[in-house]
C-alpha cells in the first residue's frame, strides 16, 4: 500500500527528507523521475535505470492509450512486467499531452475531444477513462485528468481551467476503483495566487494521497514561477508528498526543494542528451562543439558514470556528429548520472542540515 513519511525537515529551507512506500517498492524523496513516455526510458534498459539509482519512473496515459492500448498491457499483466521495470511507476493523466495538441483537440465541462497525433482518428478522454486507462496500466501514482492551464491567459480563462480541473477532479475521485494505486491531486491556477489557493483549498478539501503542481514551465518568468511555487506548497498538507510537474533543470529542482517539493519529473535530462547537450557540476557542455575534436577528457573528470570513466569528449562529439545510436545511450547514461547524483547529494545534506550551504556551493561552482 501507499504511504509516505517525512523523515527530516531542515532548519532555515523547507527542504525535507522523506520515504514514499509503494507496492513495488520505496522511493526516497525528494526525488527526480525519468520519463519514461512509451513505456520505455530512451536509449536506456531498466538494468541501466537499476544501476543509476533510479527508483521511480514516469510514464504517459495518453501515449500508451494510442499506442499500444492500455487494454493490451492489461493482458500483459500490467505495466510493470511488459516493460520488465521492477519499481515504482507514476503516470500522468495525458492531459499536458492534450494540451500540448493545440488545434487538434476542444475541451468542454464532459472532457477533452482531441485528434491523434499518430493517425487522426478521434477520441474523447474523460476523467472516467483517464482512470480506467491508468488503472489498467497498473501504475504506482496515477494522476487526475486537469487542464493544463496555457500562459499567457486572461484571469477568466485562468479561472474557467481551474474550475474545470475542480471538477474533472471529483470524477476522478469518485471513478477510482483499485485500492493498491495511490491518487494525485493536481493545483492549477496559473500565475494567479489567489486562484492558487482557491484549487489548493478545493484539492486538499477532496483528499488525495499526494498533491501536484500543475501549469508550471509552460512559459511564464522564472520569478513568477518560484513565487507561484512558494504560495501555494504551503497549502498542500505537511504529511503528503508534493510534486512539482515538468520542472527538471538543476536549478529548478535545487529551488524547489528549497520550497519544500518533494517529486520532480522532467524530459530535459534525456532529450537533451539525445540532442548532445551534456549536463555537468560545472554547467552545459555542448559536445557537438569544434573544440571537443580532440579533447581526451572525459565529459565531466570528477564524475563516476560509466560514460565518464571509458570515454573521451572527443570519442562522445564523434559519435554524435556520425549520428551513431551509441551516442544516445552514452549520453543519456552520464544525464540520468548526474540528475540521480544531484538528488542524492541533496538527500544527503537535507539529512545533515547543510542544505543551504550546498545550494549556495552548486551555484559558485557553475560559475566557475
Amino acid at each position: 500500500m501507499f504511504s509516505f513519511q517525512v523523515e527530516h525537515q531542515e532548519a532555515g529551507s523547507q527542504a525535507r527528507t522523506g520515504i514514499i512506500r509503494t507496492p513495488h517498492g520505496a522511493i526516497h524523496t525528494p526525488i527526480f523521475m525519468p520519463v519514461g513516455t512509451q513505456g520505455s526510458v530512451k536509449a536506456l534498459t531498466p538494468e541501466d535505470l537499476q544501476s543509476l539509482g533510479v527508483e521511480i519512473i514516469l510514464a504517459n496515459t495518453y501515449h500508451l492509450y494510442l499506442r499500444p492500448g492500455h487494454e493490451l498491457v492489461a493482458r500483459q499483466g500490467g505495466l510493470h512486467p511488459f516493460m520488465h521495470w521492477p519499481g515504482p511507476i507514476l503516470t500522468d493523466s495525458g492531459g499536458y499531452q492534450v494540451y500540448s495538441l493545440g488545434a487538434l483537440r476542444k475541451i468542454s465541462p464532459e472532457g477533452v475531444s482531441f485528434r491523434s497525433h499518430l493517425d487522426g482518428s478521434s477520441h474523447f478522454l474523460t476523467p472516467e477513462l483517464a482512470m480506467h486507462i491508468q488503472e489498467a496500466l497498473g501504475s504506482d501514482i496515477i494522476m487526475c485528468l486537469d487542464e493544463c492551464t496555457p500562459y499567457p491567459v486572461t484571469y477568466e480563462y485562468a479561472r474557467f481551467s481551474m474550475e474545470l480541473t475542480r471538477d474533472w477532479a471529483l470524477r476522478c475521485k469518485a471513478a477510482k476503483q483499485k485500492n493498491g494505486q495511490a491518487l494525485f491531486g493536481i493545483i492549477q491556477g496559473s500565475v494567479f495566487k489567489d486562484l492558487r489557493k482557491e484549487s489548493a483549498q478545493w484539492t486538499v478539501d477532496i483528499g488525495f494521497d499526494g498533491y501536484a503542481l500543475g501549469g508550471l514551465s509552460v512559459g511564464e518568468e522564472k520569478a513568477q514561477r518560484l513565487e507561484i511555487i512558494a504560495h501555494t506548497l504551503p497549502m498542500v498538507p505537511e504529511k503528503s508528498p508534493r510534486y512539482l510537474m515538468g520542472l527538471g533543470t538543476p536549478e529548478d529542482l535545487l529551488e524547489g526543494v528549497c520550497l519544500g517539493a518533494d517529486m520532480f519529473d522532467c524530459v530535459l535530462p534525456t532529450r537533451n542528451a539525445r540532442n548532445g547537450m551534456l549536463f555537468t557540476r560545472y554547467g552545459s557542455l555542448i559536445i557537438k562543439k569544434a573544440e571537443y575534436a580532440e579533447d581526451p577528457r572525459p565529459i565531466d573528470p570528477l564524475c563516476t558514470c560509466y560514460t565518464c570513466r571509458n570515454y573521451s569528449r572527443a570519442y562522445l562529439r564523434h559519435l554524435y556528429v556520425s549520428k551513431e545510436l551509441l551516442s544516445y545511450r552514452l549520453n543519456t547514461l552520464h544525464n540520468i548520472h548526474f540528475f540521480m547524483e544531484l538528488m542524492q547529494s541533496i538527500r544527503e545534506a537535507i539529512a545533515e542540515d547543510r542544505f543551504l550551504e550546498f545550494r549556495k556551493e552548486f551555484y559558485n561552482q557553475r560559475k566557475e
